[in-house]
């Protein structure tokens, strides 16, 4: 077991004061079976009247109105949690999805809706023939083909820190041979859905206190990863970036079906042009 303490400071200034419209934060730690979160607040300045609700999801999103002009908005989350997972997990893989490809049932495939269907365009079908290539067989081992892929990814893919805001395309990181933890995710969650998989992505913070995983940088930063459902196992976690299974190491705050629907806080204000001058994100995940 290991308590984790995660500090996520988001601050934006501005030349002069503008009027700040609601903001959207995602920064509460989902709570499972294997994380259990202790304590939360936010603290935000200027004052705001926060409210809370649980979206489509099942994630605590929550909205910052405000009353006042500002030149700054700092937003501090403070989460302690308990994390229990397994660093090797055994999954309890239902008989009929043992081996791919397999059939979701009806009541399964409804409910996974759009969480397996592709979310971007492959007109070449580029991606498509690539995922076709980890399938060694017409009949092969689902969870070691997820692992492949995975691995997959990982093996052709070089990790680099990007700070700019977005993600590149699926396509455009296998064209390009780089990317971030999060285009990792995305090229990974989409090369599962091209086999039919139902997949969402996480956001999160990476617990990694020995410096030898990667997509962490320094004392922390936020982190993405993917979970593709299989029947009797549930929803398995797969980080691409560090090839790991499960869990361990993973703090988990969204899940969503695109990563653009993870961002820790989104707003806009009422100014001039000119009103933006800059925006610092600051995370510590330590024991």
């Amino acid at each position: 077991m290991a308590q984790i303490r995660i500090h996520h400071r988001t601050i934006y200034h501005y030349h002069y004061a503008v009027n700040l419209r609601p903001h959207r934060l995602m920064l509460r730690p989902r709570e499972s079976p294997d994380l259990r979160l202790l304590s939360h607040e936010v603290s935000i300045t200027p004052r705001a009247q926060v409210g809370w609700a649980i979206d489509v999801f099942g994630n605590a999103v929550a909205t910052a109105v405000f009353g006042e002009m500002t030149d700054v908005l700092s937003v501090d989350s403070v989460a302690l949690v308990d994390l229990t997972a397994a660093a090797w997990p055994v999954f309890a893989i239902a008989g009929s999805a043992l081996t791919f490809p397999f059939r979701y049932s009806d009541e399964e495939w409804t409910d996974l809706g759009a969480l397996t269907a592709r979310q971007y365009a492959d007109p070449s079908e580029q991606l498509q023939r690539w995922a076709q290539g980890f399938v060694a067989s017409n009949s092969t081992d689902t969870l070691s083909l997820l692992k492949d892929i995975s691995a997959g990814v990982s093996s052709s893919i070089s990790y680099r820190s990007r700070e700019a805001e977005g993600t590149q395309t699926p396509t455009e990181t296998l064209n390009g041979g780089w990317g971030s933890c999060r285009d990792f995710a995305v090229l990974f969650a989409e090369t599962v859905r091209c086999l039919g998989f139902g997949a969402r992505i996480v956001s999160g913070y990476l617990f990694n206190p020995d410096q030898i995983l990667l997509g962490s940088q320094d004392q922390g930063s936020t982190h993405a990863w993917v979970e593709v459902f299989v029947p009797g196992a549930g929803w398995i976690t797969f980080d691409p970036t560090n090839r790991s299974m499960g869990g361990a190491n993973l703090i988990p705050v969204a899940v969503t079906r695109d990563i653009a629907q993870s961002v820790p806080v989104a707003g806009s204000f009422v100014g001039g042009s000119d009103a933006f001058r800059s925006m610092d994100v600051e995370v510590e995940v330590s024991a």
